[in-house]
């Protein structure tokens, strides 16, 4: 597809984009009342979607998908764009970036966050019980809080805690920042309850200080979800069934859900794990390419040494986009079914992505706990 592709209305107006579904001069108010992101198909079974800015020069910042998109300017009106070629089946949250500040796309409904917006190919699937979230909306929160201070990690944190459908086996939340003020998981679990695709449970959103160091494989997060968390729960007031406990983490997060699986098999026997970094090896920080080491990394060698508790749930998940990941996870995969644990696998129409990791998560938290 041409970016200047000449099309005009019957009256002779120029149209570019109409092939977009998109008419009227750039520029004009009739033009940008009806601006809005649209994907075509192009090439052998993928798509171009066109991104449209207004006023200022820009560029398009995706999340681990594809490198930074700087956008053109439609002659000399205030209207800059990109006509991005995808894959087919991607969902892939990005940004705008002028000057020194980041935004949301304004002609994009579907926020996350302040400065976010998602979009998705036509074929990509759909995600059932996740709203569409502008990102000037003030999402829901929790209203039990938990004040957990010192103790083995130090320092202090706000945990929120919700009982979905009244509560019920415990889903410890990683990352349970992203998942309060970046996509509103609160309503999704409610929302998937209520509809019946999974039992009633009780949420409990733990924030990370310092990811590097948490959610590596080391033992002190999880003697201290162990000694103090999960205790402070029991007290909180909130129905909450600690003895089914289902640890859902993502990418880091979804190593240490691993991690612990392995080493805390007593305390994680379900876990919902979306692009575990299973390339992780102590030393991998200090690589040129972290991803070129050891295949599978620290936890796969742990699994030849020891293989999995046989009585571990554990459904992976991992974007159909991240090529360089997925020697690293289907090896994991493959290592932990090998040991006799009960394995699910699947792939998302994503990248590595909060995006494609979130329905993921519902699913798998729900597989988890049948």
């Amino acid at each position: 597809m041409r970016a200047h592709e000449q099309v005009r209305a019957e009256d002779g107006t120029e149209e570019p984009f109409a092939s977009f579904g998109l008419h009227g001069t750039p520029g004009t108010d009739e033009f940008w009342a009806a601006a809005t992101p649209a994907s075509v198909p192009f090439g052998k079974g993928g798509w171009v979607t066109l991104f449209l800015w207004r006023g200022s020069p820009a560029v398009i910042e995706f999340e681990s998908w594809s490198e930074p998109v700087p956008l053109l300017r439609w002659r000399d009106t205030d209207c800059w764009y990109a006509e991005v070629p995808m894959p087919e089946r991607l969902r892939v949250t990005y940004r705008f970036l002028a000057g020194d500040a980041s935004y949301a796309d304004p002609f994009n409904p579907v926020g996350a966050g302040g400065d976010r917006s998602i979009i998705a190919t036509p074929d990509a699937p759909l995600q059932p019980h996740w709203p569409a979230v502008d990102a000037a909306d003030v999402l829901p929160l929790p209203r039990t809080r938990i004040r957990w201070a010192g103790g083995l990690l130090g320092g202090r944190r706000t945990v929120r805690v919700h009982p979905a459908g009244g509560g019920g086996p415990v889903v410890l939340l990683l990352d349970g920042d992203d998942w309060l003020y970046l996509h509103p998981a609160m309503t999704a679990f409610d929302a998937a309850v209520a509809a019946g695709d999974m039992p009633p449970v009780t949420l409990v959103f733990l924030p990370a200080k310092d990811r590097q160091a948490e959610f590596g494989c080391r033992p002190e997060l999880w003697e201290a979800v162990r000694d103090e968390l999960l205790p402070l729960v029991a007290e909180c007031g909130v129905p909450a069934d600690l003895d089914r406990l289902v640890v859902a983490g993502q990418s880091l997060g979804g190593l240490s859900a691993m991690y612990a699986a392995t080493e805390f098999p007593e305390l994680v026997s379900r876990v919902a794990c979306q692009s575990g970094s299973f390339w992780w090896t102590p030393e991998a920080a200090d690589l040129p390419d972290p991803l070129g080491g050891p295949v599978g990394g620290a936890i796969a060698a742990r699994l030849r040494e020891r293989p999995a508790p046989a009585g571990l749930r554990i459904a992976f998940d991992l974007g159909e986009h991240e090529t360089r990941m997925r020697p690293h996870c289907e090896l994991v995969e493959t290592l932990t079914a090998e040991s006799g644990a009960t394995v699910r696998v699947s792939r998302s129409a994503a990248g590595h992505d909060r995006a494609g990791w979130r329905q993921a998560m519902l699913r798998d938290v729900a597989w988890a706990l049948a």
